[in-house]
């Protein structure tokens, strides 16, 4: 069995280097393919160095463009490589363009596509990733789905009626946080030093979408996030995007918002678990939240996760100032259930590799 996987951004690299431990458990050939879409050496090769993923063999280096740029650049890289090593299956992850671009090249050349998180829905094409998601999942031939919402959603777009196999597997950050908050515990020397040095229990932000860090947005949720640093220490790894756009607009940050350089996986994770809430316009940092226990506030006015609105772990928000301060309110008195297990046993590498081989013995 020969395996191509998809990389490209950093909640890819986590899931990556867990799937990339079973396969080497179980002798498969997998060649790691990385595009390029994140370039920041904390946004991706301290990825490769923390977790042990194999390196990539190939790279094709193609970063920020426009999204039609990106994807048919990505399109036409991958589908060379593609044609060279003649694999068996192609693995892709989440939804970002190089998601949707190693997917459409399969598909193409009649090559199997697993796609792990499928099933997840904004209903709202006007966000790129809803897009990406949607096309891959319908172009796919395994569907790993990470909760039964997401089961229900391509039920309910008819994928049943299609030649694929929705398969529910749990989450693979219920995975990851298990297996690399005991290698925290364990080799505590790998966190960066400026992270230790950072203040506890307070306020763990991030923002890279480009719906958050558009002008006459942004500058609503700078003013939010200072108000919020007048009370609280707030932690701000910031996004290159985000701090460009801070840098263009000539924005202010209040003296209690402690920025940095955009961590490694390790370093989230001990933020995470350092500080009392977590505010993010990334549904897989509010998804790691709920497994760390903490309450978030999305910044954004829906999320994929709907699990976490119905137990009371999260909420959403209108971007605007006087609205996310009234929602961080709010979720200050959530009485969040932690305890309600929605994202599976921390076994879901196992299922997703055993269906793939499962698969692929019944194909050769």
């Amino acid at each position: 069995m020969k395996i191509i996987t998809v990389v490209g951004a950093r909640p890819q690299f986590v899931k990556a280097a867990l799937i990339s431990g079973e396969f080497k458990k179980r002798n498969i050939n997998e060649i790691i393919l990385h595009t390029g879409q994140h370039y920041d050496e904390n946004m991706s090769n301290i990825f490769f160095k923390q977790m042990d993923i194999p390196e990539p063999r190939y790279n094709l280096n193609i970063q920020a463009t426009s999204h039609g740029s990106m994807t048919g650049r990505m399109l036409e890289g991958i589908e060379e490589i593609l044609l060279a090593e003649n694999p068996d299956l192609l693995l892709v992850y989440g939804d970002t363009n190089s998601t949707l671009a190693g997917a459409l090249a399969a598909r193409k050349l009649n090559i199997s596509i697993a796609h792990v998180e499928a099933g997840l829905r904004n209903f709202d094409f006007t966000i790129p990733e809803d897009v990406n998601r949607t096309l891959t999942d319908r172009v796919s031939d395994l569907l790993f789905c990470p909760t039964d919402t997401a089961i229900k959603n391509l039920q309910e777009e008819g994928f049943e009626k299609f030649p694929c196999k929705l398969i529910r597997t749990g989450d693979l950050m219920a995975d990851s946080v298990s297996v690399f908050c005991k290698l925290i515990d364990e080799h505590p020397e790998q966190l960066d030093k400026q992270v230790l040095q950072l203040p506890q229990n307070g306020i763990l932000v991030t923002i890279h979408r480009q719906e958050t860090t558009k002008i006459g947005i942004i500058e609503h949720v700078i003013e939010f996030l200072n108000q919020l640093a007048a009370e609280h220490p707030v932690i701000f790894p910031i996004h290159p995007r985000t701090r460009k756009v801070i840098r263009d607009q000539q924005l202010v940050l209040h003296k209690n918002i402690h920025c940095i350089d955009p961590v490694g996986y390790l370093d989230m994770q001990y933020l995470l678990r350092s500080c009392k809430h977590v505010i993010t316009d990334s549904g897989g940092l509010q998804k790691e939240a709920y497994l760390h226990k903490r309450k978030s506030l999305l910044l954004m006015n829906f999320t994929p996760w709907i699990e976490l609105i119905e137990t009371q772990c999260t909420l959403t928000t209108e971007l605007t100032q006087p609205m996310m301060w009234e929602r961080f309110q709010q979720t200050l008195s959530l009485p969040a259930n932690f305890e309600s297990n929605l994202y599976g046993e921390g076994n879901s590498r196992e299922k997703i590799v055993d269906e793939i081989i499962q698969y692929l013995n019944e194909k050769l």
